[in-house]
């Protein structure tokens, strides 16, 4: 029956037919072997997929913040390469957070929740920030005791947000919303840090980043009770019904070493 409507939708005749055998016309035998042919680039192509979907290779596209991404993201990927060496990885590290559909990315790690209901964000790590100032500068200005007392202080302004002047700190029920100021501003963290580790004034940083300055003595909480928003570390990637076996796999494998490393 299917024949039939084939050789209908065809226009030509694809088998010669008697009561004792069938055999196939030259159209037949020209669609046989075509057909066959195409069928069998077909499998080949589904065990492709079906091998890619299970085992990682190709280009795996990533964009991290700039501090974060060369502190922690790069060494992490460098490891997973060695693992998976069917991967190509291209890591852009960016200021401000790239558009991930626009610009194609497989996984972007970021500073808080994306904005597009189109991304799924997995949380990787809490990032708690505090307010940090180096000896030298509290030994010259003081210890604020109070958030309203920043506006007397130098602030070291992180150019993100179109309010990044606005403080928000709070305290157990209680929050404080100020309008600081200082003469040092910039979009990366990293000079930042550096300004406040010469004493030139007060900066809100997440504890990922300043752990290791606090440790040494090189930094001192400001108005430690008091915490800004958490800065907590989420992989984002689009939503998807089947996730590729390259984004898959490393977002388990940057999970699983950004937990060692908070555990350590």
């Amino acid at each position: 029956m299917r024949l039939n409507q084939l050789e209908k939708e065809l226009g030509v005749r694809l088998l010669n037919r008697s009561t004792r055998q069938l055999s196939l016309t030259h159209e037949g035998e020209v669609y046989f072997s075509r057909g066959s042919a195409l069928l069998a680039d077909l499998a080949d192509l589904n065990r492709e997929v079906s091998s890619g979907s299970q085992t990682p290779k190709g280009l795996l596209k990533i964009n991290a913040p700039m501090v974060l991404g060369r502190q922690k993201i790069a060494p992490i990927v460098y490891e997973y390469m060695e693992r998976h060496p069917e991967i190509k990885i291209q890591l852009d590290l960016t200021s401000e957070p790239a558009n991930q559909i626009e610009q194609g990315y497989d996984v972007s790690i970021r500073v808080g929740l994306p904005p597009d209901s189109r991304l799924v964000a997995r949380k990787l790590a809490s990032n708690r920030r505090y307010l940090c100032a180096s000896p030298l500068y509290l030994d010259k200005f003081g210890m604020p005791s109070h958030p309203k007392e920043l506006v007397k202080h130098e602030c070291l302004i992180l150019k993100r947000p179109e309010d990044a002047n606005i403080w928000r700190l709070s305290k157990d029920n209680l929050i404080e919303s100020i309008k600081v100021q200082g003469h040092f501003s910039s979009t990366d963290g990293e000079v930042l840090m550096g300004w406040a580790l010469r004493g030139r004034g007060i900066v809100s940083a997440g504890d990922w980043y300043i752990h290791k300055y606090l440790k040494s003595g090189r930094m001192r909480h400001v108005l430690e009770e008091w915490s800004p928003p958490n800065w907590d570390i989420y992989a984002i990637y689009p939503e998807k019904i089947h996730l590729p076996a390259k984004v898959a796999s490393f977002i388990d494998f940057l999970a699983d070493k950004i937990n060692m490393l908070q555990q350590k």
